[in-house]
């Protein structure tokens, strides 16, 4: 009983060991898509900022909080306008906010700075956090909540989602 307790013991050890190697390759591995997206928002290369983005995910969700802010207007005559004008103003900022120069902002909150070196894959790592569904995001403090949501897609890890605040996206 005992052999087949330790055998029981060694396998769960071996299962939760691949399970954190498994969850730390793949922040490493997002890691260094990460690291290029943040040269290309520093640098404002927008060939490279666009090969990580995933445009099209990013501005739906843009969308869709810039339309519900508008449901919440403090009245009826905004609220209604918000309605007929939104989509429409919402898809045009959402277009106009993923640019590098936009994500400038979010990475100096994150303390990003042009005068200083970008921190290295494994420091970046650290802050990646998986999602549970294949996806990363990147979070301010250790437990915080999500900023940016990765996504890999064709062996690239994307930009694919901004949870931060709405407010962080600006020129």
């Amino acid at each position: 009983m005992t052999a087949v307790r330790l055998r029981l013991a060694a396998a769960l050890l071996a299962a939760l060991t691949l399970s954190a190697c498994a969850g730390g390759a793949q922040r490493l591995d997002a890691a260094g898509d990460v690291h290029v997206l943040l040269t290309a928002i520093r640098d404002g290369d927008r060939e490279t900022f666009d090969r990580h983005v995933d445009r099209a995910a990013l501005q739906a969700e843009i969308e869709a909080r810039l339309a519900a802010e508008a449901a919440r207007a403090p009245n009826e005559e905004a609220r209604a306008l918000g309605a007929l004008l939104g989509p429409s103003l919402a898809r045009a900022a959402a277009q106009q906010l993923v640019r590098p120069e936009v994500f400038r902002s979010v990475a100096e909150h994150y303390g990003y700075d042009r005068s200083q070196p970008l921190p290295g894959r494994v420091a970046i790592a650290g802050s990646l956090r998986p999602m549970g569904d294949g996806r990363v995001c990147a979070t301010e403090k250790k437990d915080g909540p999500c900023l940016l949501v990765f996504t890999q897609t064709d062996g690239v890890w994307r930009l694919s989602g901004f949870e931060g605040d709405i407010g962080m996206l600006r020129r």
